[in-house]
């Protein structure tokens, strides 16, 4: 299957760049020949399918597929900005903090509000307290959680409510100034009102960073993507901007997929 892709947003620098990867868990090939481009400041969400390789290629982002046993890129090239991110040169330890993620389950640490904010900048060496209150500040805030926590930073996380704690991770994946936030559906575990909310600060955090999101709420890719990619079974069946994959796709598999004839 070949991928159609809008050239609007080719003006842009590329953050992503994908060619002709093929992956494999052990002898099972999740991934067929992908190629996409994703650039800075947009958001683009992977739809498709359960097992069709959507959170496959999320994860060959920030190569976290790496502590996977027998899983592999075969072929291809995954470059970040501009970095081919398997070269020998390259950390994966420091290119999970370049490429930040949120994951399905919000997964707070067993620590204070405050202390999983600052966990990271820790990590990165920054000790003194007043840069790191001001990281922390400006996290919470970044997630639209500071005025709803400021007050109780010394609380255990756990006590914030399923909304409130994806957004406490969101915190903390920014805290540590990434150029990419991955997100492997970030909302599938909430209710209505923090999906909403959830939704909005995706929206605000596009200023400042490229987002790539995985979900299977159809509803969500047309409310905060600028492209969407489909997936089916490994390949990359179409990429165009959002409004068309929903309304006018160009491949049948795309349009029975939307309208709810299969998936």
């Amino acid at each position: 299957m070949n991928a159609s892709s809008s050239n609007d947003s080719n003006s842009r620098p590329s953050a992503i760049s994908v060619e002709n990867v093929d992956f494999c868990y052990g002898k099972s090939r999740a991934l067929k020949g992908i190629s996409l481009e994703v650039t800075r400041n947009e958001i683009v969400a992977f739809i498709g399918p359960s097992g069709c390789g959507k959170s496959t290629l999320l994860r060959c982002f920030n190569r976290m597929n790496d502590l996977v046993p027998g899983a592999r890129v075969t072929q291809g090239t995954i470059h970040i900005e501009g970095v081919e991110i398997h070269s020998p040169e390259v950390d994966p330890v420091e290119l999970r903090r370049r490429v930040g993620m949120v994951f399905q389950k919000s997964n707070p640490f067993p620590r204070s509000i405050y202390e999983n904010v600052a966990y990271g900048p820790r990590l990165a060496g920054t000790s003194e307290k007043g840069a790191l209150d001001s990281i922390v500040e400006k996290a919470l805030r970044g997630a639209a959680l500071w005025d709803e926590v400021k007050d109780r930073l010394g609380e255990s996380a756990f006590g914030l409510s399923g909304g409130q704690q994806q957004r406490l991770c969101i915190a903390r994946t920014i805290a540590v100034k990434p150029e990419i936030v991955l997100m492997d559906e970030p909302c599938s575990a909430l209710d209505p009102v923090a999906t909403a909310k959830v939704e909005e600060l995706i929206l605000e955090l596009k200023r400042e960073f490229t987002i790539v999101i995985v979900t299977h709420n159809m509803q969500q890719a047309t409310r905060i993507s600028d492209r969407t990619a489909f997936f089916y079974l490994g390949e990359l069946v179409e990429f165009d901007e959002t409004g068309r994959i929903f309304s006018n796709p160009r491949r049948q598999e795309t349009e029975d997929y939307v309208t709810g004839r299969f998936g």
